[in-house]
């Protein structure tokens, strides 16, 4: 979608805060010895004492409340039983509706002590998304966005996910476009002011595909190798982008 009225960016606002908010809570929870159904309990509470949905339960039926993924689990982990431990590369999404908007983030979070190999994975999509929401300007090539992520990712040694993007959000979890994580020249569509839409390096340790489990849900890399996942809901101005997902 893309923002008409200053309600819509309020609403918007609104929901970007609930989501903010859960992840900062699950961060917090994040531990040795802490189910990922811990994990979800904690952000499913927040969501609900907010007013809020979770987002892949209204469009999708999911299971859950949050997906979480650890370690070779890319996205969209179902939480369960499983227990953390140390050293664990966990990627916490969230996503809610709230009055009929939508917003979604990510985060990855290793549980302490850290690993180098996670650490730096984990830094790679954070610095991944800075670069590309710094080149994401009103007037600029949508193919901009994936050139400045696969480049950072490059840089640090990375590698991108090339089935997995950013897309459109706002009313529904997934709208146009498609925001890929590597430049594809065959995107010659502009970014516009006022579209909301996520930005998400989801990226590896070695260069990988992704697979889906038999849960029918979690995606992991088809090798083994290790992901991180960093996402942000923003607005397109023209200047820098509003980021919604941050307290």
């Amino acid at each position: 979608m893309s923002i008409e009225t200053e309600d819509d960016l309020a609403a918007l606002q609104r929901v970007g805060c609930v989501v903010a908010r859960a992840l900062a809570d699950m961060e917090q929870a994040v531990g040795a010895g802490v189910t990922t159904a811990d994990l979800d309990a904690i952000g499913g509470s927040r969501i609900r004492a907010s007013g809020a949905r979770s987002a892949p339960q209204v469009f999708y039926q999911c299971p859950a409340m949050t997906l979480i993924s650890v370690n070779d689990e890319i996205v969209h982990g179902l939480p369960g039983r499983r227990r953390l431990r140390s050293g664990d590369i966990v990627k916490l999404d969230v996503t809610a509706e709230l009055d009929g908007y939508v917003a979604d983030a990510a985060r990855t979070v290793v549980v302490p002590p850290g690993r180098p190999a996670c650490d730096g994975l984990r830094d790679a999509a954070r610095t991944a998304f800075a670069s590309a929401s710094a080149a994401a300007r009103a007037g600029m090539p949508l193919s901009l966005v994936g050139r400045e992520v696969e480049r950072s990712v490059t840089r640090d040694g990375y590698s991108v996910i090339r089935e997995l993007s950013g897309h459109g959000v706002g009313r529904a979890i997934h709208e146009p476009p498609d925001v890929p994580n590597f430049f594809d020249p065959r995107q010659r569509a502009a970014l516009t002011e006022g579209l909301v839409l996520t930005i998400e390096p989801i990226i590896a340790e070695r260069r990988c595909g992704a697979v889906m489990a038999r849960d029918g849900w979690t995606l992991r890399t088809d090798n083994g190798a290790l992901a991180a996942h960093f996402e942000e809901t923003i607005v397109i101005t023209r200047g820098a982008p509003l980021v919604l997902t941050r307290i």
